[in-house]
C-alpha cells in the first residue's frame, strides 16, 4: 500500500480522537504484512499518565487481534503546523513489532509529510535477544 493511502487512513482515524484536555488529535494506521491495515486514535484521560498514543492504540489493537508482522504505519497530526514524530515510548513500542527498515510516515498534512524508518527515529534499539530466552 502505497504511503499517501496509509496516510489518508490516518487521517480519518485522528477524526476519532478523545482530546479533550490538548485538544491534539492523532491518528495511526498501522499495515500488516497481509494487506490489512489497523487503525487507532490517541485516547486522553485528565490523568495525563494514563493517556494512550494513536500509536500505540493501533498495535495494540491489531495484536489483539492475532496479528505479529507489520509492515509499516502512518501517523497523522491534523492539528500541528509541522510534522509531529512518534513519541519516545510509541518509538519503543513500535521497536518491538517492526523491523529497522520498516517506513513511518508522519505529518500533519499531505502537503507536510515526512517519511522515515524505525530504525532512523530509535537507532540505538536493544534488548532484542531477550524474546528468545
Amino acid at each position: 500500500m502505497e504511503s499517501a493511502r496509509l496516510f489518508a487512513l490516518a487521517q480519518e482515524a485522528a477524526k476519532a480522537s478523545y482530546s479533550p484536555y490538548s485538544k491534539f488529535r492523532v491518528g495511526a494506521a498501522l499495515l500488516c504484512s497481509d494487506g490489512s491495515v489497523f487503525t487507532g486514535a490517541n485516547v486522553e484521560n485528565r490523568s495525563f499518565g494514563l493517556t494512550i498514543c494513536a500509536e500505540r492504540s493501533a498495535l495494540v489493537a491489531a495484536v489483539s487481534a492475532g496479528k505479529r508482522d507489520f509492515v509499516g504505519i502512518a501517523i497523522a497530526t491534523p492539528d500541528a503546523d509541522y510534522p509531529v514524530s512518534p513519541c519516545g515510548a510509541c518509538r519503543q513500542v513500535l521497536s518491538e513489532f517492526l523491523k529497522p527498515e520498516a517506513p513511518i510516515v508522519f505529518g500533519s498534512s499531505p502537503a507536510k509529510l515526512v517519511e522515515a524508518t524505525v530504525g532512523q527515529l530509535l537507532p540505538s534499539d536493544a534488548l532484542h535477544e531477550l524474546a528468545d530466552r
